[in-house]
């Protein structure tokens, strides 16, 4: 019986290809906004460059994106646009927030084009995602270095070198029957620091947001968002403070005193769903990586008081038409019979 492989030169965009795509798409449109508004502000040389080079990564990536998308007749986003950042608005945050936001957002990255990557069967997508991981690999390499050269890269707790390779033997190794806690072990401690490294990020950004929006609904949000965000960056400094470990540094001190707002309300509010929706997939890898059965305890309460919020979020972004509707398949049912 014969077989005939449809599939092998069927090039149409699989699921994976086209959220891939199409969220991208919006991200760099925000990234470039972002960049445009650094550049019109910042003071440091080095960071400047460094958001020169961003913005020219951004704008590369768009025009692949839309060149894909146009090929394939498929509808761009509208994204953001220069209507979404006001380039004359003085500055909202000081150089030095910038450049650890940049190194967030590049890890942030990193994840995403390893993910996007892995999920693409055309060559032409998996060309693009290639040199995205790494161009976003420089960006890395470049912020980092900064931060170092500068003396504000705050390293995750060191640990001593152990004296040989060991066997866990004991159950009560999660936690024994009178809830005694053992000390952190090294996954443990360095997902808590990197999701308090988020948590923190996450928290000036949206500081900042919340002093120049206008809009009332995005105020109350963001004013929920603070205090979710010192909620968990209170539970989790906590459990670093009890091994005597050391937890990063807020950043709210750089946040300036500026009321006028430097993006638009659909921007801001965007942006800061988009962290904590973030947050729950780190909070998810973590918790799968942890053996404490208080640590995965206090992971999950984390992401569902996140989902709660993303809720809340997804219900103003609607309401304003501020978002928008994600590529779906045909409705089977709504379509026209002969």
């Amino acid at each position: 019986m014969e077989v005939t492989n449809l599939s092998r030169n069927d090039s149409r965009l699989t699921s994976s290809e086209i959220t891939s795509l199409w969220v991208q798409y919006i991200r760099e449109t925000m990234a470039i906004c972002i960049s445009k508004y650094v550049l019109a502000t910042v003071k440091d040389s080095e960071i400047r460059s460094l958001f020169e080079f961003c913005l020219g990564l951004s704008e590369k990536h768009l025009k692949v994106l839309t060149k894909i998308l146009n090929n394939e007749d498929f509808p761009l986003p509208n994204g953001f646009t220069d209507k979404d950042v006001n380039l004359q608005a003085p500055s909202l945050f000081t150089d030095s927030f910038w450049l650890q936001y940049i190194h967030d957002m590049t890890i942030h990255g990193l994840s995403g084009h390893g993910m996007s990557f892995s999920g693409s069967v055309r060559k032409d997508i998996r060309n693009h995602y290639y040199q995205c991981n790494i161009d976003a690999m420089d960006v890395y390499n470049k912020s980092i270095d900064i931060l170092l050269s500068k003396g504000i890269y705050e390293r995750d707790p060191h640990y001593s070198t152990p004296q040989n390779s060991e066997i866990i033997t004991d159950l009560g190794y999660a936690m024994d029957i009178l809830g005694k806690k053992r000390p952190l072990n090294t996954m443990e401690a360095s997902n808590i620091y990197f999701n308090l490294r988020k948590s923190i990020a996450a928290k000036g950004i949206i500081l900042g947001f919340q002093q120049v929006t206008k809009d009332k609904k995005a105020y109350k949000f963001m004013g929920d968002a603070l205090n979710l965000c010192n909620k968990h960056i209170d539970i989790f400094s906590s459990i670093l403070h009890e091994d005597n470990l050391h937890s990063p540094g807020l950043l709210d001190t750089q946040v300036t005193n500026s009321k006028i707002a430097p993006f638009s309300d659909k921007l801001m509010l965007f942006h800061a769903g988009f962290m904590f929706n973030l947050a729950m997939v780190y909070y998810s890898n973590a918790m799968a990586a942890s053996m404490r059965v208080d640590i995965i305890t206090h992971y999950e309460a984390s992401i569902l008081r996140d989902l709660k919020l993303t809720t809340s979020w997804g219900n103003i972004m609607i309401e304003r038409g501020w978002i928008e509707k994600p590529p779906q398949a045909n409705d089977r049912k709504e379509l026209p019979h002969n």
